[in-house]
C-alpha cells in the first residue's frame, strides 16, 4: 500500500509516456509537424459546427417557439464573448502556460458542446453556446503561440498556410457532411458530433504537446477590464448598428463605453509594470502593419461573404441548395490557396505574398461587383474563386509577420491581439457592407456594396506595403 505522502504513479506514468513521445518525435525532427496536426485537430474540432447551425437556425426557432431575431443569439452572443475573450485567454498561457491553458479550455468546451445537445430551450441554447465559444476561445491564441514556440521565424508562414487551410476548410466540411446528418436526426447531432470529434482530437493534444515557459508576473487586471469594456463596447455596437440604427442611443452608449474603455486601457498599460500588451510592438512596422492588413482583408472577406449568398438568392433566383454549392467554390479555392500562401511567405516573403494575396482580393470583389451588376454567373463565379485565392495566399503571411515581430514570451497575447483585430475587421465589414447594400435587392446595391469591399482589401495591399522588406525573424 502506498503511503499517504507517496507520489500517485498515474501522473508519474502520464508525464513519461508524454515525455517518451515527445523524444521520438524529436529525434525524427517531425515534432513541429505533429504539434501542427495536434493543434490543428483541436481547432477543426471547435469550428466545424458554425455553418450548419447557422443553416438550422430558423428549424430551432420554430421548435423553441421564438422569433428568428432571438434565436440569432446563438451565432451573435458567442462570437461577440469569444473575441473578447481571445487577448485574456492569449495572455494566460503567457502567464500560466500554453499546453495547460489550451487543454483546459478544449476539455471544458468539449462539455459544454455535449451540453449543448441537451438544451431545453433557446435561453439554455445560447447559454451553452456562449460557455462553448469563451472556453473554446482558449484554442485559438494558445494553439498560434504553441505552433511558433516550435517552428523557427522563417518557418511560421507555412505553418500559418495549413491554419488558414483548416480554418477555411473546416466550416464546410461541417456543412458538406452535417447537413444529411442534419436532415436525419436533427440539429442537436451537430454537438454530439462535436464532442465526439473533440474526445478523439484531446488523445494527441495531451501526448505530443510541451509546455512553454511561463512568465512570473502578476496578471494585469486593470488592463484586462479597461480591454474588455473596449472591445465589448466597439463590438457591440459595430454588431447592433445594422439592427437598430445609427439614431440609436444604445449604439452610442456602446460605442463611448468602447472608446473610454480603450483610451483606459492605453493608460493603464503605460503605467503598469507588467503589461497586458505591451504598446511598444504598436511602434514596430510588422507588427501594426500585420494587425491593419489583417483587420481589413478580415472586413473586406467577410463583408463579401455575408452578402454574396443574398445576390444567388435574389438576382440568379437560386436555391439554397444551389448557392450553398456555388458557394463553395470559394471555400475550396481558400482551403487549396493557403499552403501555398504558407509557402510563398517562406520562400520570397512575408511583404509580397500579404501584397499579393490583398491585390487579388481587390481584384476579386471587383468582378464580383461586375458579376452582380451584370448578373453574369460566369464573372461572379470567377470572382469567388479568385477571393478565395487571394485570402488564402495573404491571411498566413499576414499572422506571421505578427508573431515574429514580438519575443517567445509574448507569442500568446501577440496572437490574440492579431486575431482580436480581425475579428473586429469582420464585424466593421459585414456592418459597413450589409449597411451600403440595404436590403435593395437590385444589381447596383449589391455593386455598391462590393465595390466598398474592393476599398477595404486595397486597405489591406496598403497596410502590406508598409511591411519591412524579406523574411522576418525579428521574433
Amino acid at each position: 500500500m502506498n503511503s499517504p505522502d507517496a507520489p500517485t504513479p498515474r501522473p508519474i506514468a502520464l508525464k513519461s509516456l508524454r515525455g517518451g513521445v515527445v523524444a521520438r518525435l524529436e529525434e525524427r525532427g517531425t515534432y513541429p509537424t505533429w504539434v501542427l496536426i495536434a493543434t490543428l485537430t483541436g481547432m477543426f474540432a471547435t469550428t466545424f459546427p458554425i455553418t450548419i447551425l447557422t443553416v438550422t437556425l430558423s428549424s430551432i426557432a420554430v421548435e423553441f417557439e421564438v422569433s428568428e431575431t432571438t434565436i440569432a443569439w446563438v451565432i451573435s452572443a458567442p462570437i461577440l464573448l469569444s473575441a473578447i475573450s481571445l487577448p485574456l485567454l492569449g495572455k494566460l498561457g503567457d502567464l500560466r502556460g500554453h499546453r495547460r491553458v489550451f487543454l483546459v479550455g478544449f476539455t471544458a468546451a468539449t462539455f459544454a458542446a455535449l451540453a449543448t445537445s441537451f438544451a431545453w430551450s433557446a435561453a439554455s441554447l445560447i447559454g451553452f453556446r456562449i460557455v462553448a465559444a469563451v472556453v473554446g476561445a482558449a484554442t485559438q491564441p494558445t494553439a498560434m503561440a504553441l505552433i511558433f514556440s516550435v517552428y523557427a521565424p522563417k518557418d511560421r508562414v507555412r505553418a500559418m498556410g495549413w491554419w488558414a487551410m483548416t480554418t477555411a476548410a473546416a466550416p464546410a466540411l461541417g456543412l458538406i457532411g452535417g447537413g444529411p446528418l442534419v436532415d436525419l436526426f436533427g440539429w442537436r447531432i451537430v454537438f454530439v458530433l462535436q464532442a465526439g470529434f473533440s474526445i478523439v482530437a484531446l488523445v494527441p493534444a495531451s501526448l505530443v504537446l510541451r509546455e512553454t515557459p511561463r512568465q512570473q508576473v502578476r496578471f494585469d487586471v486593470p488592463g484586462a477590464l479597461a480591454l474588455v469594456a473596449g472591445v465589448a463596447g466597439l463590438m457591440f455596437a459595430l454588431g447592433r448598428s445594422r439592427d437598430v440604427g445609427l439614431d440609436s442611443p444604445t449604439l452610442w452608449a456602446a460605442l463611448v463605453t468602447g472608446v473610454v474603455g480603450l483610451v483606459a486601457f492605453v493608460r493603464v498599460e503605460r503605467r503598469v509594470a507588467a503589461p497586458l500588451l505591451p504598446l511598444e510592438y504598436f511602434r514596430r512596422r510588422n507588427f501594426t502593419a500585420g494587425m491593419l492588413a489583417n483587420a481589413f482583408m478580415g472586413a473586406a472577406y467577410m463583408g463579401a461573404f455575408v452578402i454574396e449568398p443574398i445576390v444567388l438568392l435574389r438576382i440568379f433566383d437560386y436555391s439554397i441548395t444551389a448557392t450553398a454549392g456555388i458557394m463553395l467554390l470559394r471555400t475550396l479555392t481558400l482551403t487549396m490557396a493557403s499552403p501555398l500562401g504558407g509557402r510563398l511567405g517562406a520562400t520570397i516573403g512575408e511583404r509580397p505574398t500579404a501584397i499579393l494575396g490583398s491585390a487579388i482580393v481587390a481584384v476579386s470583389l471587383l468582378l464580383i461587383a461586375y458579376g452582380a451588376a451584370s448578373a453574369s454567373l460566369v464573372i461572379l463565379c470567377l470572382g469567388l474563386m479568385m477571393q478565395g485565392l487571394g485570402d488564402g495566399i495573404g491571411v498566413p503571411p499576414m499572422t506571421a509577420v505578427v508573431a515574429n515581430s514580438v519575443p517567445k514570451k509574448d507569442l500568446g497575447i501577440a496572437s490574440a491581439a492579431s486575431r482580436l483585430t480581425s475579428q473586429v475587421g469582420v464585424a466593421f465589414g459585414i456592418t459597413i457592407l450589409t449597411m451600403v447594400y440595404g436590403g435593395t435587392n437590385t444589381g447596383t446595391a449589391f455593386a455598391h456594396a462590393f465595390l466598398i469591399g474592393a476599398v477595404l482589401a486595397v486597405g489591406a495591399l496598403f497596410s502590406s506595403i508598409l511591411m519591412k522588406p524579406g523574411l522576418s525573424t525579428e521574433g
